[in-house]
């Protein structure tokens, strides 16, 4: 179970998300990607627009899905991208005052993930940029918490807040939630990159992937048409990248 994270926007945390699971598939893994982001950045890409759907991700938390049939209606095939997906939708933002008075509420998404384990090797929450039962709910239910960096030095402070919330947290787990940085957007041509690159790799030397996300257009074209960089250039540099990471990915899984 991975949580892609932080709490700074534009750091390319969807485009990691949806692009890791992409990868994890075309390696032959059986993934499920989850957008628990209101904005539902992610559902847009695929054109699952929240809109049209009569089952969210909001449906994961109200209680109702205590049968592993109960999933049939919320997982949908993203076949272009080769993962199954849940759609996100504007009204997860509500669940901090519904799931108020829940009891054990940050624990619902690792209970209901429970009934589909057995079906994927891979389950990515692509997390909204904010404090709150979203993202607490999937911090508790990942194994890993992979935190995109922009390699720029106002994205690489604001990772603050996301350890703060990490460190409330591992003061009553029995077991600390594990993560890694994972350095985006890099550009080697500008030293103020390398010099953020740099204090990555100072500052968290065991807790930082080897493999490094450079800035690549075609990203941004594949986002442009609605697709996965897979399906516009397989050969390109991002697509190679995140194929790296996901098998760093399934190697530190296996380890």
């Amino acid at each position: 179970m991975l949580a892609i994270a932080n709490q700074k926007g534009g750091v390319g945390k969807t485009t990691t998300a949806l692009t890791l699971g992409a990868a994890l598939a075309r390696l032959g893994k059986r993934v499920l990607v989850i957008d628990l982001d209101p904005h539902a950045n992610a559902s847009v890409y695929l054109s699952f627009f929240p809109e049209q759907q009569r089952f969210t991700a909001r449906d994961l938390f109200r209680g109702e899905m205590d049968a592993p049939q109960a999933w049939g209606g919320v997982i949908r095939p993203a076949e272009s991208a080769g993962f199954d997906f849940v759609p996100g939708h504007i009204r997860l933002s509500e669940l901090e005052m519904d799931l108020k008075e829940r009891k054990n509420r940050g624990l619902i998404l690792k209970e209901a993930l429970f009934l589909v384990d057995d079906r994927y090797d891979f389950v990515l929450l692509d997390c909204p940029p904010h404090v709150g039962i979203l993202l607490v709910n999937a911090l508790l239910a990942a194994s890993l918490v992979v935190i995109p960096i922009q390699t720029d030095f106002l994205a690489f402070y604001g990772l603050q807040l996301l350890f703060d919330t990490i460190r409330t947290l591992n003061r009553v787990l029995a077991k600390p939630i594990r993560y890694k940085a994972l350095a985006t957007m890099y550009d080697q041509r500008y030293k103020a990159c390398r010099r953020v690159l740099k204090l990555i790799r100072d500052k968290l030397p065991e807790r930082s992937f080897a493999t490094i996300i450079h800035s690549d257009t075609k990203f941004r074209e594949a986002s442009g048409q609605g697709r996965i960089i897979y399906d516009l250039d397989p050969e390109s540099r991002g697509a190679a990248e995140y194929l790296a990471l996901a098998r760093e990915i399934i190697q530190d899984e296996d380890a």
